[in-house]
């Protein structure tokens, strides 16, 4: 068998165990409970036993008081190794994977944006919830479950055979039948839990995702269609189970038709010997119809606690999957600095976001400090791709990119991005208050540092109309906002941040003209003594700039100022002015 197909992936095991390394005495604690649930139980038919052919049958009282105080504190003590085991183990699998979760939630967070482009949502948080909800039931209900009812088997076999030989051999002729179907069981059900791992995958994305583009689907009035999507994905979900329901239900039947045929032929054969010859006692019949379901039993409880340790197992799969892939931006630079100056410079640099489809061609400029560049072309032309580059969202297929003087790579990835603030056209807001969303609850900057700086940009004021202002809630992605006012929020949070670079993405292209005319004296403000480079599609908002680099097709095709550029009469960016001022003037 392949390592793909072993229904006990060895390697994942040990994986999961070096995370119990720093539990290792509550691991020891669930260890003991589980022998005194095997070692108690099994007790229990042996004193039973006892009280049958030694006080009931002989008519004797003495010891009997005693035998039975015994057996009610094996029970008292069974129940206590249940309590314990339940709650040490459960405790230890949240544990565990409250450690996994911290590590794969430290590790997404490191992917680059290419990772994310290509990856779906929906599957990252099966894996970062749901998959792990299954990893904590491995040692809250599999694996020491199964530990436990496998030394109950075990325990109780020996006790049978030094009770009655003769009557344990009726026993043990049935078992190597259910360990048979247990073992076909366990391969036809890792199978199914994969797949219905995947259908969960699945399910979740197409959730997330419609939830998400709820507004785009009722726009289009897709309502109906992708509800018929949705039954057809989740008609394949309920498929996947179905298989796990059609597996149970042949298993179980079968071992309990074993059990039960089992028990009686013990019956059958041990009252035979009961009345006519005396090899075997009341006592000793009783203790065996008590322990074959203590025998029999665990088997159906190991095959059902193999269902929730293969879909932990499964889980764990994908889980370690994220987590192994290589898609972090590599972070060896050792420059560490408080600010920048500011001076930028592209030299030469391609770029693409698949293999063989160029996006930039050698692109080469400079932005001198405190200067304000605009980057300016039709869609496609490769102007937010610049942007990715420079602050290490995507690496650089060749070239280098400098920052006062020094390549890129040179400085730690946390100085980088904490001195170049950037506000994009899409705002991305959290579902939290005005304050917590500009600061991002770093303790460093405080409420009058937020309100100084909302007064400066001209912001303060359109906070204050808010319900509980500054503390308002926003709600998911900002819903509560509208576009413009979700932009001014975004000027906010990068002033507060105080960057030497900045970057803004069209800022102002789908906002009205009230909150456009704010967001302009956001920008005069913080871009005022900071390197400024401006995206944009409306040639009206970079007249001003120091330097205008007009891109087209990935290639720099023109540069100047705004009056170098419209006296070209022949050139690229002419042309697009004309455009838009013929718009203007006819709309």
């Amino acid at each position: 068998m392949s390592k793909k197909e072993n229904i006990l992936n060895t390697y994942l095991f040990k994986r999961l165990l070096a995370f119990v390394k720093p539990y290792n005495y509550i691991f020891i604690f669930s260890l003991l409970a589980v022998f005194g649930l095997a070692i108690f139980g099994a007790l229990r038919p042996v004193v039973l036993e006892k009280v049958l052919d030694e006080n009931i049958s002989q008519g004797i009282s003495d010891g009997f008081l005693q035998l039975i105080i015994v057996m009610g504190v094996l029970l008292l003590l069974e129940v206590l190794s249940n309590y314990l085991f339940i709650y040490f183990a459960g405790w230890l699998g949240q544990s565990v994977v409250k450690d996994i979760r911290v590590l794969l939630y430290n590790h997404i967070i490191s992917f680059k944006m290419k990772y994310y482009d290509k990856s779906s949502v929906g599957v990252l948080i099966t894996r970062s919830v749901t998959d792990m909800e299954r990893i904590a039931d491995i040692f809250g209900q599999g694996l020491f479950m199964i530990f436990s009812d496998l030394l109950k088997m075990l325990i109780v076999g020996i006790v049978m055979i030094t009770m009655n030989w003769e009557l344990s051999i009726i026993v043990f002729l049935t078992l190597p039948i259910i360990l048979v179907a247990t073992k076909i069981f366990q391969r036809y059900m890792k199978i199914a839990f994969e797949e219905v791992r995947s259908e969960v995958s699945n399910l979740n994305s197409f959730v997330q995702e419609r939830v998400t583009g709820m507004k785009i689907l009722q726009l289009f009035t897709r309502e109906d269609i992708e509800f018929e999507n949705f039954k057809n994905i989740n008609e394949r979900h309920k498929k996947g189970w179905l298989k796990t329901v059609w597996y149970n239900s042949i298993f179980f039947p079968i071992a309990e038709v074993l059990s039960s045929f089992t028990l009686g032929v013990v019956v059958w054969y041990g009252g035979i010997n009961i009345i006519k010859d005396n090899t075997a006692s009341i006592g000793e019949l009783t203790a065996f119809i008590m322990m074959i379901p203590m025998m029999f039993r665990p088997l159906n409880q190991i095959a059902n606690k193999f269902n929730t340790l293969l879909m932990g197992m499964v889980a764990a799969e994908r889980v370690f999957k994220v987590i192994d892939t290589k898609s972090s931006i590599i972070d060896e630079g050792e420059i560490v600095v408080d600010t920048f100056k500011g001076e930028v410079c592209f030299d030469k640099v391609n770029f693409s976001y698949n293999d063989g489809v160029q996006v930039l061609n050698e692109i080469s400029f400079n932005i001198k400090k405190g200067s304000t560049v605009a980057i300016v072309g039709s869609t496609g032309a490769g102007k937010t791709s610049v942007i990715n580059l420079l602050t290490r969202f995507y690496e650089i297929d060749a070239g280098e990119i400098f920052i006062d003087g020094r390549n890129l790579k040179d400085y730690r990835l946390s100085t980088l991005r904490k001195n170049i603030g950037i506000v994009l056209q899409d705002v991305f807001l959290f579902s939290d208050t005005i304050l917590n969303n500009i600061t991002l609850k770093n303790d460093d900057i405080t409420i009058d540092q937020v309100i100084l700086a909302a007064q400066q940009i001209g912001v303060h004021d359109f906070i204050m109309t808010l319900p509980g202002n500054y503390y308002y809630n926003v709600k998911e992605r900002g819903i509560m906002l509208s576009s413009g006012q979700r932009q001014l929020i975004a000027f906010l949070r990068v002033y507060v941040s105080n960057p030497q670079i900045l970057i803004l993405d069209e800022a102002t292209s789908s906002v009205d003209t009230a909150s456009e005319l704010l967001i302009q004296k956001a920008i005069e403000k913080i871009t005022k003594n900071r390197t400024s480079l401006i995206i944009a599609h409306r040639l009206a908002t970079v007249k001003n700039a120091n330097n205008i680099i007009v891109m087209d097709s990935g290639n720099i095709i023109e540069q100047g100022s705004h009056k170098e550029l419209i006296n070209n009469v022949d050139g690229y960016y002419k042309k697009l002015y004309d455009v838009q001022f013929e718009v203007k003037k006819t709309s």
